[in-house]
């Protein structure tokens, strides 16, 4: 019996060349893949956190709103200034300006404003902060409104 010889067949040593090329390419492409995968699996997390964290902010600061309105009304008139407290891992600061028409029954404070109008007058100026250094970056949000008495 005669042994072939397999030395001379080239064709057979460049196929497995080319397969562990292409096999090589394979593993760069998916680990690629996956590598861009998970950079956007953390990218979404930051981003759901940040945004969850400023809705959270923005419903706080309408409801320190109602009830910087609720204090003012229930004290004397011009007597409340400024309010701060801190909820959870909020920060939350009130400052009030009121706005009479003359006579006003706050003329000696310095937080106030005469207006001539009537209509405007028994008003609060009011600024609400919210902040919170919870999420990955420090969240602050700022409401002005005016509020009638």
């Amino acid at each position: 019996m005669q042994r072939k010889n397999n030395i001379l067949n080239t064709r057979h040593n460049k196929r497995s060349g080319i397969a562990m090329i292409m096999a090589i390419a394979v593993i760069v492409i998916i680990s690629t893949i996956m590598a861009l995968s998970l950079s956007l699996t953390s990218q979404t997390t930051k981003q759901t956190t940040d945004l969850y964290l400023y809705e959270q902010v923005m419903l706080l600061s309408k409801s320190a709103t109602e009830y910087g309105i609720l204090r003012a009304t229930q004290a004397t008139p011009c007597s409340v200034n400024a309010l701060n407290f801190t909820e959870g891992v909020y920060d939350i600061n009130i400052s009030m300006k009121y706005i009479y028409n003359a006579p006003s029954p706050c003329a000696t404070a310095d937080n106030y404003f005469d207006v001539v109008s009537p209509e405007q007058s028994g008003s609060v100026l009011m600024d609400v902060t919210v902040s919170t250094a919870v999420g990955t970056e420090p969240i602050r949000y700022f409401r002005r409104t005016l509020q009638k008495l």
